[in-house]
């Protein structure tokens, strides 16, 4: 009987142990997204940037078709390196099947560029930013 309570004792603590964990886990998560662990300097770097808004390069449209192909391989070849590090980030059984995946992919995108750019409209990349204020009555 005793050695039935001890069990019973064991299991019911296991189960509280479990339970904290879960709670502690988003807690864990939100500090990770706090600003407050951002260091007042990098804060500083950051308001000033802001501030000064985007730099004139990011509205200017490539001259060139030579020049809007490199743009786009840049791009592929970033959107390559995000879908290796969530590879990498991935159970180790089925990293290499995703990084075969994330090559193929790429090779296929790299391969189609010049004539993703046949079909794409030529000139910068217009932007639009629309601002809603609530209604006064």
């Amino acid at each position: 009987m005793r050695q039935q309570q001890g069990s019973w004792r064991a299991l019911a603590l296991a189960g509280m142990l479990a339970a904290a964990a879960a709670q502690a886990q988003p807690q864990a998560q939100a500090q990770a997204n706090d600003d407050s662990t951002v260091a007042p300097a990098v804060k500083a770097k950051q308001a000033s940037e802001i501030q000064r808004g985007d730099p004139a390069r990011w509205h200017q449209g490539d001259p060139t078709q030579q020049a809007r192909l490199r743009t786009l391989q840049k791009e592929i070849g970033a959107a390559y390196a995000e879908a290796k590090k969530a590879c990498g980030e991935s159970p180790a059984a089925e990293r290499s099947a995703c990084l075969k995946d994330a090559r193929a992919t790429w090779e296929q995108d790299m391969k189609n560029a010049p004539s993703q750019l046949e079909t794409a409209p030529q000139g910068s990349v217009q932007t639009t930013v629309q601002t809603t204020t609530p209604a006064s009555r």
